[in-house]
């Protein structure tokens, strides 16, 4: 199959499987991208610091939390409003 046969194919997906795509193919690429690099996609300080602190808040308060299924139909249930 040519690349372009496979878009044309992909573009006909509905669009929960477009997505479900997206994040397997997204997994896919951190997956690669982790066994080959220290870090495969490099922070700036700035970035670092704010990603330390929000650890670290879930850490001080994991109540706090809540399971990404339930984040993901909160948004889907917010931006179809």
């Amino acid at each position: 199959m040519t690349s372009s046969a496979l878009r044309k194919e992909l573009f006909q997906l509905s669009t929960a499987e477009k997505l479900e795509l997206v994040e397997e193919l997204w997994d896919n690429i951190a997956t690669e991208a982790t066994e080959r690099e220290s870090e495969p996609f490099p922070l700036i300080d700035a970035q670092r610091r704010e990603l330390r602190r929000r650890v670290q808040e879930l850490d001080d308060h994991p109540e706090r939390s809540r399971p990404w299924d339930e984040v993901r139909e909160r948004l889907w249930t917010r931006s179809r409003a």
